[in-house]
């Protein structure tokens, strides 16, 4: 893991930080949006992404940001606001899919309707084999197991994050990951 990646994972310093953009955006200060947007979105991206909503990364982080600061003075810092805002961005992803399940039902039901089907970049050829390989080992794991997972190994985020962001105890976090990272080894033991 990188030194910045740690650094970001949630120590004082980044909270500290957070809270005074926060403050000052509260004051009036739009430059402190920007400054929350230019250090969170680029983890809530690959996070939304490693959830499988690669295509809509953009737009899921850009409605995360729009709901957050709607929120922002709810906002009770009983975690980071990473977390709060991963968070967010989690909720977004499963109404999203709710919506698309609706969706998908309302047109099989409709016989007039075309029915297509949905491509997502992870079905897309990936040239090199080995990240082929470890993407279809995920795409394998329950969404549970595939959000710990993109959340402990892509974000580093802790265990006690990881339950606040997914709605779990740190401890079936762990077991969520444990079990991932057995089922990603099977998978490419197997391979």
């Amino acid at each position: 893991m990188t030194q910045a990646r740690t650094e970001l994972a949630g120590e004082p310093g980044e909270e500290a930080e957070d809270a005074a953009l926060v403050a000052r955006w509260q004051a009036g200060d739009e430059r402190a949006a920007t400054a929350l947007v230019a250090r969170h979105a680029a983890a809530l991206a690959r996070f939304v992404g490693g959830l499988g909503e690669r295509s809509e990364a953009e737009e899921l982080v850009q409605d995360t940001f729009v709901r957050a600061f709607q929120a922002l003075d709810g906002f009770r810092a009983e975690s980071s606001l990473r977390t709060w805002l991963f968070t967010i961005a989690r909720r977004l992803v499963l109404d999203r899919r709710r919506a698309g399940a609706r969706r998908r039902a309302r047109e099989v039901d409709d016989p007039d309707a075309d029915v297509a089907t949905e491509h997502t970049a992870l079905d897309a050829v990936v040239a090199d084999e080995t990240e082929g390989r470890l993407r279809h080992a995920l795409a394998r794991l329950t969404p549970m197991q595939r959000e710990v997972f993109t959340l402990r190994v892509t974000e580093g985020r802790s265990y006690r994050d990881i339950a606040a962001i997914a709605g779990t105890t740190e401890g079936s976090a762990r077991v969520h990951y444990h079990n991932a990272v057995r089922a990603i080894q099977e998978h490419l033991d197997d391979g």
